[in-house]
């Protein structure tokens, strides 16, 4: 991303972000996520954070803690404020939260509201200032979809991961063909010059996963895809649902990816 588009992107994330109410003056707000909103203004988001979270936690986590037997070595991709990069510390990983946003409030800025010490680096997905083989789980948390190349991002990821290391995507929109998510991307673009002005194109993410891209990624990099679907409540499984009978396209779906390289 060159200057000018990443500064035209942060400047127009944080009018966004700022709009959503993100963030708080409070630090116990954000030792309380992702299980308490305090501010109260994103509760549902933040409930589909704190589920992905436990299944993350409760099965790959564990499963990796036993292999290594020791704390693991982690790279949160898209940190945001640290709010898991603070629930691993706390479990003993040693962590590093990487994000372009330094905002005080919702980025990097708000590192300094935990008790523990979080080391942040200001960093892009494609150009990760680490040495090779650095990570025992590089996981993109909630930001995968921010990515304008996934085959240069998941290299990248690739590079900083230990043999045995594990990739992880959580929280990023999976649709069944590219067709639904690309008719998501538009209805995005039009919400957001109605609401903000601009159409948010500065960063050309492309917002979703398919599953020809996972499929086409696997071939490629040769990775081997562990997909869980965490439970995130009956109105959350009825809303394919409630699309078709209001004639809408069908939503996108929430999974946990983790995945292994066969080959480096």
């Amino acid at each position: 991303m060159t200057s000018t588009s990443r500064n035209r992107f942060l400047a127009e994330y944080a009018k966004i972000r700022q709009a959503e109410g993100r963030g708080s003056t409070d630090a116990e707000y954000y030792r309380g996520l992702p299980y308490r909103d305090l501010s109260g203004k994103n509760r549902a988001q933040w409930r589909i954070r704190a589920r992905s979270f436990q299944y993350l936690e409760r099965g790959i986590l564990r499963d990796m803690e036993r292999e290594s037997g020791c704390p693991l070595r982690v790279l949160d991709v898209g940190a945001g404020n640290g709010w898991m990069s603070w629930r691993l510390a706390l479990r003993g990983h040693r962590v590093v939260a990487l994000d372009i946003f330094r905002d005080e409030r919702d980025g990097l800025g708000a590192l300094p509201q935990y008790p523990l010490p979080l080391e942040g680096v200001a960093a892009e997905f494609d150009s990760l200032p680490f040495g090779a083989g650095s990570f025992d789980a590089v996981i993109f948390n909630s930001s995968f979809h921010y990515s304008s190349d996934y085959l240069r991002t998941l290299r990248e990821a690739r590079r900083c991961l230990r043999p045995s290391g594990r990739l992880i995507i959580m929280d990023s929109p999976l649709y069944e063909c590219a067709a639904h998510g690309e008719m998501m991307r538009a209805e995005r673009q039009q919400q957001f010059e109605k609401l903000y002005g601009f159409r948010s194109e500065a960063q050309r993410s492309i917002e979703y996963l398919d599953r020809q891209m996972l499929g086409d990624l696997s071939r490629d990099l040769k990775i081997d895809w562990q997909m869980s679907t965490p439970w995130y409540g009956f109105r959350w499984a009825l809303r394919p649902l409630r699309a078709r009978l209001l004639g809408l396209r069908p939503p996108s779906k929430f999974v946990i990816l983790a995945g292994r390289f066969r080959e480096r």
